[in-house]
């Protein structure tokens, strides 16, 4: 349940079919969770050639600290939004409150700051700048071993990003999922909090809200969860399922049938 940038993205739709891998996690289309192995180095090529060019003329800037947070030229902001702090000594114990008012309820999550200190250094970052604000959740997935909510692109397509990106803070505790006898997938409980992505180290400012508990590989940052009047919300939510198209009357992947509006994310400031 990746959210790929946007390669991936443009690949996941391209697809039809890919579920997590590709958008879901890093902010990309769909890429998802039984994604076929298309080749994307055609789709990211082309475009990625001329945003490229136009970046060659310096080296993309990078913060100084332990995060290096780096500026993505090939993939400008949705929303302009300056590098995060990146002190010396990363924040990395207790917890952080932060509230999403949406549409449909608030959405309460606990960042925790010991599991992912960057991302969740990160994601304060971008409630600080109001990065989320009037921005809606563009994805939401309904497959038996993927249910999430992924949101955190002001463009609303599920290929936008805060123009930086930084570096996978991966679970290593992770249980396997009860439903893949491999072995390879990992259970992403109901009430987490992880980052989409669209492959290794391309955090930006995508991220999913998992409504029921999910079979994905280990490789999304899980940085926070959801508090119980989150996941009320979040059922509310996914009870309304995938909204229809053309080419697909039942979706299991796609935008929500009700659409999901991020007023306003701001962090509490009462401490545990």
């Amino acid at each position: 349940m990746a959210a790929p940038r946007r390669p991936v993205r443009a690949l996941a739709r391209l697809a039809g079919v890919t579920v997590l891998a590709g958008t879901l996690i890093a902010g990309a289309s769909a890429t998802a969770v039984a994604a076929p192995s298309v080749s994307v180095d055609a789709v990211t090529a082309s475009a990625a050639s001329s945003a490229a060019a136009d970046a060659a003329t310096r080296p993309p800037r990078t913060t100084h600290g332990p995060c290096a947070y780096t500026e993505t030229p090939e993939e400008p902001a949705a929303r302009p939004v300056p590098l995060p702090p990146d002190p010396r000594r990363t924040p990395d114990r207790g917890t952080v409150r932060v509230t999403l008012a949406t549409n449909h309820g608030p959405i309460g999550l606990s960042l925790d700051r010991a599991a992912a200190p960057c991302t969740v250094q990160s994601f304060l970052h971008l409630v600080r700048k109001d990065f989320y604000d009037r921005t809606s959740c563009h994805r939401l997935t309904a497959y038996p071993t993927l249910s999430v909510l992924q949101c955190g692109d002001p463009s609303g397509t599920g290929e936008g990003g805060p123009g930086y990106r930084y570096r996978d803070e991966l679970p290593t505790d992770l249980p396997p999922a009860p439903t893949d006898p491999t072995g390879v997938r990992r259970l992403y409980e109901r009430g987490v909090l992880a980052m989409a992505n669209a492959g290794p180290d391309t955090n930006g400012s995508q991220f999913f809200l998992v409504y029921a508990d999910s079979a994905l590989r280990p490789n999304y940052t899980i940085f926070g969860e959801v508090d119980a009047v989150g996941l009320a919300t979040l059922d509310r939510i996914a009870a309304g399922g995938v909204a229809p198209t053309a080419e697909d009357p039942a979706p299991v992947d796609g935008a929500p049938a009700l659409p999901v509006d991020i007023r306003r994310a701001v962090r509490s400031h009462h401490h545990h």
